[in-house]
């Protein structure tokens, strides 16, 4: 029991608001506070990994200390396994190489007979169906070759995936592997020595000697103590990716897109590993590696002739060195070893606190193929709700009912589309969750049931701190059932300071405590609930107002004896599970839920969104949002965004404007501001403001076909909705490292605004041999070109791609829902060849009769001036598809654009179901922005159909 516990209750009160107020004030007037946050060499474990990476620098000749011992390699099935041990310690760990059919390659590494279990649940709650049907490859597919070159024993194991051949090559003394693609070697494991774990032991009888400062048995951080039991059970690995330069993932930070390096680096460079550790950090600090919100250990390399990745699969405390080796040169400083003649590489040193070492190396080749692999992993992100895609209306916090419905009014007033409107902590009584502020809001259903009138949905806050009350029916039963996080007693409740004073939370590593808080999201037990309401998880870190770096004491206890160390990073991913869970059940048929989290970890994306958290309203956070989004999509985040305007401060009319002009390319599209800001509500600023934002907003919701296309897509491929340069054009050099322009799948191209001048000239490299065109005046610019270009406020860069098929739907309502039956728009951008192509896909955009076929999906394909639509061969003739098709009956394409012809036309004959008819034209032939536009053709979206010009 804390102090403030022991005092009377008034007292305790007084003195619990009073430091949450000044948690508070540290949030909106100190920035963020480097002293509440560790640093390597204030961690221990990473301190005494990198001290090793140190000694091992200085005596660039000595080996790895780990070797495999004679006659333990074998190869069984699809595993290898071998037994490697240290020269001095000699605990004998066990190393089992598992092969996957996609060749991507399954490393795990923990004691042989560890004296206590390690922490190996996080395969459970990351992999697709806990890791019980990964695809791994036929035993007979592959082979072991054992040779002995040089005095050095090596096994070398080869298979192939179509064309591309993969063989791996372990080296027994000292232990190393590496990955080679087509021969080449591209990854690489204790290359440089690195590899380094600590195996469980007795804690010593007496105490450490003075000079023993490693911190392995206990551990001080400020005025916190980390008691750590089980002593010291971390481990590190150095990855090379040899044949790199570049390197990219590994969310959640600030740093630019093309990582940089944090040893051995020059001006500009990190002096600290990037860390993943999920934290609340009040308005984060640009440009350093710090830990923020989420934590993703998904790193990609890529060159001009392949990318490759690995995940590193640890719920724990992780740090990642970067430092990078120049073609024929000498390595950087962190990894001084090699000759001069040596191949460019990215060399990479990752250090976990515990559990089990488990990495994942992803062989690609290319970037799709990688993509493809870690999809057969954690799943891809699945279709959201169509809604979710729309515009989401927030700040912390609109007042009462007479507001959200005043706010809603005047969006539709002002003819501004939007889906959702959001309540943050305040509309609960005393930050209950689950519960209204009545006097607030009185008729919490009828509030939500007028939104809905007009297809609008309500988000509400339910953090997972739950406020100590024993009047509180969620807390009382949660207690009662012994379902909160444990002391490191293992018996008492974990308390901790939150938004509600003192608090505890609900440990969902207990899978009956998870259930529990899931069923708290169904109709009957979240009071005035309706299925109109879905909800946002913020602080799910989990943010602790009085524990060490704001979070959850190290050494506290969850279900099945584990520490919190060892499942931080997946905390608040089983949080938002709970959630989703608890959304998609408390209806039958279930309806797919929306759960926004700021928490996140590999898997997250099952779950719902997520957003880059407490930003600021200035230029530097408007640029930054553009590499945060891009690394998370990289990292397979998909459904991402970042508060429009910036949560804290305020800014002016100018920004703001051009922040929607971004923030309608974010995969997550949300305006949210802090609650000491003024109201920023678009038709607020007045014009020529409103009328910029309006359009921008507009824009998002013409192209809400093509976005839903793309979420189809991400979710049978895994392929990012948001794409760096380098994705789309991955052998065009200047573009690896480009964060100023980016791709929406592979169809559009972002030019933003992004500097705080009114009339600025912005720079656009055009990639590839490929036509280009302005999606608005369908300019064409034909690349490889560099172009300036002159903007207003009122304008914005955005380039269709030549050769590709776009779907939009014209006619302007206030929300997604009233445009499911609206008709579409085909616009055909053609490239230089004369073709393009694309996809439709529609379905009901809630529920899951998607996966018995209700869904429309064509294969939209121009060639010799002839547009046809075909049926994906995923269609299948079942009765969901064609009772669906039945729904969708009137659904017509109203008009086709097609934009880029050379050839004068006068005519274009539809042929649909074995019936051909002509519709007139007036195309006088090729101008640089010209147009040919077929007017209601009347084509059944559904259907087969070809559209010929003449």
């Amino acid at each position: 029991m804390n102090a403030i516990s022991k005092l009377p209750g008034r007292s305790a009160a007084l003195l619990c608001l009073a430091a949450i107020a000044s948690v508070m004030f540290a949030q909106v007037c100190l920035a963020v506070k480097h002293e509440d946050f560790k640093t390597c060499e204030q961690s221990a474990f990473c301190n005494r990994h990198r001290t090793f990476a140190d000694n091992m620098l200085k005596q660039p000749q000595t080996a790895s200390p780990y070797s495999v011992i004679k006659n333990s390699v074998s190869l069984n099935g699809h595993v290898l396994t071998a037994a490697v041990e240290h020269s001095v310690e000699k605990v004998p760990l066990n190393f089992e190489l598992s092969f996957l059919d996609s060749g991507a390659l399954r490393v795990r590494v923990q004691e042989e007979a560890p004296l206590k279990p390690r922490f190996d649940e996080t395969q459970k709650v990351v992999l697709r169906d806990e890791g019980s049907s990964l695809p791994y490859v036929s035993p007979e597919s592959i082979k072991m070759v054992s040779d002995t070159t040089d005095g050095v024993d090596t096994h070398t194991i080869s298979y192939a995936n179509g064309n591309t051949s993969f063989s791996v090559r372990m080296a027994e003394n000292p232990w190393s592997l590496e990955y080679l693609v087509d021969g080449k070697p591209a990854i690489q494991l204790n290359s440089k020595g690195l590899f380094r774990f600590e195996h469980l032991r007795e804690k010593p009888a007496e105490e450490q000697p003075a000079e023993d400062a490693s911190g392995e048995w206990e551990e001080k951080f400020r005025t916190w103590t980390d008691t750590k039991p089980r002593g010291p059970e971390s481990f590190g690995m150095d990855i090379c990716f040899n044949g790199f330069e570049h390197v990219y993932g590994i969310p959640e930070h600030t740093s630019p897109l093309s990582l940089k390096e944090t040893r051995g680096g020059g001006k500009g460079a990190y002096d600290q590993p990037y860390r993943l550790y999920n934290l609340d950090v009040f308005e984060y600090e640009l440009d350093n590696p710090m830990a923020l919100y989420g934590s993703v250990p998904l790193m990609l390399a890529h060159s001009a002739e392949s990318t490759v990745g690995v995940f590193w699969m640890n719920a724990a405390e992780t740090w990642i060195d970067v430092s990078r080796q120049k073609g024929g040169g000498a390595f950087g400083a962190l990894f001084g070893r090699g000759s001069a003649n040596q191949a460019p590489a990215v060399n990479t040193h990752w250090i976990s606190e515990s559990g089990v070492m488990d990495i994942f190396l992803l062989p690609g080749p290319g970037a799709a193929d990688v993509y493809r692999q870690y999809a057969e992993l954690v799943e891809p992100t699945p279709l959201p709700r169509e809604f979710s895609l729309g515009y989401h209306q927030c700040r912390w916090n609109y007042i009462d009912q007479e507001d959200v419905l005043s706010v809603s009014s005047k969006l539709e007033e002002n003819k501004i589309p939007y889906d959702v409107i959001w309540l943050d902590i305040e509309h609960t009584d005393g930050k209950r969750y689950f519960t209204w502020d009545q006097p607030k809001f009185p008729d919490p259903v009828a509030m939500q049931q007028e939104l809905a009138r007009n297809g609008h949905k309500l988000v509400n806050v339910v953090d997972p701190h739950i406020k100590r009350d024993s009047e509180y029916r969620v807390w009382k039963e949660a207690s009662e059932n012994g379902y909160f996080v444990k002391n490191k007693d293992g018996s008492t409740d974990f308390q901790g300071w939150c938004w509600p004073g003192d608090s505890n939370w609900v440990d969902y590593m207990n899978p009956q405590a998870s259930k529990w808080i899931s069923e708290q999201f169904h109709l009957d037990k979240y009071n005035q609930s309706t299925t109109d309401l879905f909800v946002w998880n913020d602080m799910n870190e989990p943010a602790v107002f009085n524990g060490p770096e704001i979070t959850m004491d190290k050494d506290s206890k969850h279900y099945g004896g584990w520490e919190h160390r060892d499942v931080h990073n997946i905390f608040g991913m089983l949080y938002h599970k709970a959630t989703a869970d608890g959304l998609c059940t408390r209806e039958s048929p279930a309806t797919r839920p929306f759960v926004l989290s700021r928490a996140y970890f590999a898997g997250s994306q099952r779950y719902g969104a997520i957003w880059t958290g407490d930003n600021t309203a200035e230029w530097s956070h408007l640029q930054a949002s553009i590499p945060m989004i891009l690394s998370n999509n990289v990292a397979g985040m998909h459904f991402v965004g970042a508060d429009v305007g910036g949560f804290f401060g305020n800014p002016d009319a100018q920004l703001l404007t051009r922040w929607y002009q971004l923030g309608i390319w974010y995969p997550f599209f949300r305006a949210h501001a802090h609650i000491d800001t003024k109201r920023r509500e678009p038709w607020l600023l007045g014009e020529p403001y409103l009328t910029y934002i309006r359009d921008a907003i507009r824009e998002r919701y013409r192209l809400l076909p093509f976005w839903y296309t793309l979420f189809r897509e991400a979710s049978l491929t895994g392929m990012p909705i948001a794409r760096p340069m380098w994705i789309e054009f991955p052998s065009e050099q200047k573009l690896f490292a480009a964060q100023d322009s980016f791709m929406i799948g592979s169809s559009i191209m972002v030019v933003p605004a992004t500097e705080p001048d009114v009339n600025q000239v912005i720079e656009v490299n055009f990639p590839t041999q490929e036509n280009w065109y302005d999606t608005k005046t369908h300019a064409l610019y034909i690349a490889p070109l560099k172009r300036q270009f002159s903007l207003d406020l009122s304008t914005t860069l955005v380039f269709a791609r030549g050769g590709s098929i776009i779907p939009t739907r014209e006619r302007q309502r206030s929300s997604s829902a009233l445009m499911k039956r609206d008709p579409f728009t085909i616009y055909v951008y053609v490239s230089r060849a004369g073709t393009a192509s694309g996809k439709l896909y529609v379905d009901d955009g809630e529920t899951y009769d998607y996966k018995n076929g209700a869904f429309i999906e064509r294969e939209l394909t121009f060639a010799g001036a002839k547009l046809t639509s075909r049926a994906s061969p995923l269609t299948k003739d079942t009765l969901a598809y064609n009772e669906y098709l039945n729904k969708m009956a009137k659904v017509r394409v109203e008009r086709v654009v097609v934009v880029g012809l050379r050839n004068p036309l006068t005519k274009a004959t539809v042929l649909e179901n074995g019936e051909a008819r002509e519709i007139d034209l007036d195309y006088n032939g090729f101008a640089s922005d010209s147009e040919c536009v077929i007017r209601d053709p009347a084509v059944f979206i559904g259907g087969d159909w070809d559209i010929s010009l003449s």
